[in-house]
């Protein structure tokens, strides 16, 4: 089990160039499925979802192999529909195979994803929408059948903008006679990096960074090459880093456009923003203060995933800074982790109230989350003396050599391994 070592009072200098997209690369890796053929994809990131999405994709029979940031696959040999169990508790975005199981093969059996457990994540908007399609749908014992002899395209709003589901929507309905129309679509830049992928493999797909995304026909190509976008939470997250700990840091290998909910609020916070073509540089020397309330919204809105990440920055912040948090209702739980520092926090129903302590003890904390661990890291850079954060993995899911990031900036974080708990 990973325990990250943090030694507080070191100000953030440097420069980093940030990993490739998590949640671009996951439902990319699916869409390798349509079609067969080789897909070649550059940028990506060294993580625990991403060697997850790996091995089910072995499991179905392709080959695959990573070199550093690249990864290499050959769909073209698949023979199995089917993703058991143990394979599915891995992460979340497993769930992404359902579509792109069921155009390639006309079948999908699996079981319910893993992942953080950040409250009810029910996937019933994207079984209502592959019913639409035209697929028939049967749940039993926890396990998912989905089939079709034929999908057809049709028009399908989604009564919330799910990042999921309307992936989900784009993989399937390639394989559907005529066109389908998405609407009340998800926004976010990892959508409109799925439509780019999915082009490039002979796909034609129009609208995403929309509402509204069009889908008609598939022509499979047998060679794709296609380089993910790079990762904006992970951004945001030494953004956040350099906001908590105080200094000067410049992150490149970013799209500022991505980052500007989080850029603003760092600005209002006290943090001199400067946007550069693909790069940010934060600068905090003077003493932070509350902003104004921080609301998670559907992209562009402010983004679920990183609101622990500005609340650790801000818990020395003068004055009370609010989190509203729109998403997830269980997205607090790094609140009682945080406290265990003397963070003064008090949290009523989807509302979080920080006020700002002029000190942080280093103390031990735990995990339950992959953005919740982060903040907790990030908080034990601002707290005096020595914190741990014991993880059973959920940091490593999205953060590629996360201390070994942090330590090039200047931070004193180690990460190591400890025997698991005996029951």
């Amino acid at each position: 089990m990973p325990l990250w070592s943090i030694a507080g009072g070191n100000e953030l200098n440097g420069s980093l160039a940030v990993q490739g997209s998590k949640n671009a690369v996951l439902p990319i890796l699916a869409a390798s499925l349509l079609g067969g053929g080789v897909t070649r994809l550059r940028g990506c990131p060294t993580l625990r979802d991403v060697d997850a999405s790996m091995e089910i994709l072995r499991h179905l029979g392709c080959s695959v192999m990573q070199n550093r940031g690249e990864i290499l696959l050959d769909s073209e040999k698949m023979c199995e529909n089917h993703i058991p169990h143990t394979l599915m508790l891995k992460m979340r975005s497993s769930v992404m195979f359902l579509g792109a199981i069921l155009a390639r093969c006309g079948e999908v059996r699996l079981s319910a994803p893993g992942g953080c457990e950040l409250g009810a994540r029910p996937i019933d908007l994207h079984l209502k929408a592959l019913e639409a399609l035209g697929a028939q749908v049967r749940q039993s014992g926890g396990e998912i059948c989905c089939s079709a002899a034929q999908l057809k395209g049709t028009h399908i709003n989604l009564d919330f903008p799910s990042v999921g589901a309307t992936e989900n929507v784009m993989l399937a309905a390639c394989a559907a006679e005529g066109e389908t129309i998405l609407t009340n679509a998800a926004r976010e830049p990892e959508i409109e990096d799925l439509q780019t992928f999915l082009n490039a493999k002979g796909a034609c797909v129009h609208g995403a960074g929309t509402p509204e995304i069009r889908i008609s026909g598939f022509a499979a190509k047998p060679f794709t090459e296609h380089t993910v976008l790079p990762d904006r939470i992970a951004a945001a997250t030494y953004l956040c880093a350099a906001a908590a700990a105080g200094g000067d840091v410049r992150l490149t290998h970013v799209r500022p456009a991505h980052l500007a909910g989080i850029t603003d609020a760092l600005r209002q916070m006290g943090c001199s923003v400067v946007l550069e073509q693909d790069g940010i540089r934060l600068r905090r020397f003077e003493p932070l203060h509350a902003g104004p309330p921080v609301v998670t919204k559907p992209y562009p809105g402010f983004p679920t995933d990183a609101q622990a990440l500005v609340m650790a920055a801000s818990l020395r912040a003068a004055g009370t800074s609010v989190f509203v948090e729109n998403i997830f209702e269980s997205r607090f739980r790094h609140v009682p982790e945080l406290r265990r520092l003397g963070a003064d926090i008090r949290v009523e129903g989807r509302v979080a109230m920080v006020s700002g302590v002029s000190a942080l003890q280093g103390a031990p904390m735990c995990a339950t989350d992959l953005r919740g661990g982060a903040a907790m890291v990030l908080a034990g850079l601002c707290a005096e003396g020595e914190s741990t954060v014991s993880d059973s993995g959920h940091i490593e899911r999205g953060y590629d050599d996360f201390d070994g990031c942090l330590r090039q900036l200047g931070a004193d974080v180690q990460r190591c391994e400890t025997a698991p708990a005996m029951e």
